[in-house]
């Protein structure tokens, strides 16, 4: 028998579809085939630990797996949950409800059948989109970066269990929804960066204040563990470097509200 079930592979900032096909036959052996990296080749292992431990098996015959386009290079583990699920309905063992064909089916096994958090899910969301799938299943750690994505129903989960119910029993699994607007408004008034965490420091951040007000540029020089990038992020961006320097080198001028460009200047 021959199954189909989807998945997406992440380059950079693009995703591309990869369809895991399995063929069940005569004889014994288990074939994965279409240039995976190591971490796709010992999924067997956590499939095979996943799947006895919630009552199924990766039966004794001959399966032939295909990661296709088989000329791409595929890496990481977040292919488990397909590569299982193909399994399942290739050998018999759960008889789907729903057509794998609408759906995209993502995530990372641990042995008892919890799933880990995968790798880019927003890309993985938006080329799904684009190529019709209408449902996107992936472990629940995820799933909010997914379902910003409009036009695609995102269905987070924590283990093999839920999806071999979802189709196999009808079980159905609660869709994530995230209202972005009002996700937006409450990262601005519960920012996860304060200046209230910076303890002292009056000087760097009346200058900093002063620079974030005035559009001001601002170079932060000290020592390690001084609190550079610990002043950056509360100020709203990531620095694009840091400079590292020998303190006892240093002299500390004076700041004013007139000259504010920098609080420590190489001697």
């Amino acid at each position: 028998m021959l199954t189909k079930v989807y998945g997406s592979a992440v380059f950079g900032v693009d995703a591309t579809t990869i369809t895991i096909e399995v063929h069940v036959d005569r004889g014994v052996g288990y074939h994965l085939v279409g240039l995976p990296d190591n971490a796709i080749k010992e999924s067997n292992y956590r499939i095979a630990a996943a799947l006895q431990n919630n009552g199924y098996k990766i039966p004794g015959k001959k399966i032939t797996i295909n990661m296709a386009p088989a000329d791409l290079r595929k890496e990481g583990s977040a292919y488990d949950l397909t590569l299982a699920m193909a399994i399942l309905a290739a050998t018999g063992q759960i008889t789907p409800l729903y057509s794998f064909d609408d759906y995209i089916i993502m995530g990372e096994l641990s042995l008892d059948g919890g799933l880990q958090p995968i790798r880019g899910a927003l890309p993985i969301a938006l080329k799904a989109k684009e190529e019709g799938f209408k449902h996107f299943i992936l472990p629940n750690k995820n799933v909010d970066e997914a379902a910003i994505v409009d036009g695609i129903d995102v269905y987070g989960v924590d283990s093999i269990k839920e999806v071999i119910n979802f189709f196999d029993k009808n079980v159905p699994l609660s869709k994530t929804e995230v209202d972005l607007k009002s996700a937006f408004y409450q990262h601005l008034e519960m920012s996860e960066f304060d200046f209230a965490d910076v303890k002292g420091q009056e000087s760097i951040k009346r200058c900093m204040e002063i620079a974030a007000a005035g559009g001001h540029n601002i170079i932060l020089i000290g020592p390690p563990g001084s609190g550079k990038t610990m002043l950056a992020k509360r100020l709203g961006f990531v620095p694009h470097f840091t400079h590292n320097v020998d303190i006892s080198k240093t002299q500390t001028l004076p700041i004013s509200n007139k000259d504010c460009n920098g609080w420590r200047r190489g001697a």
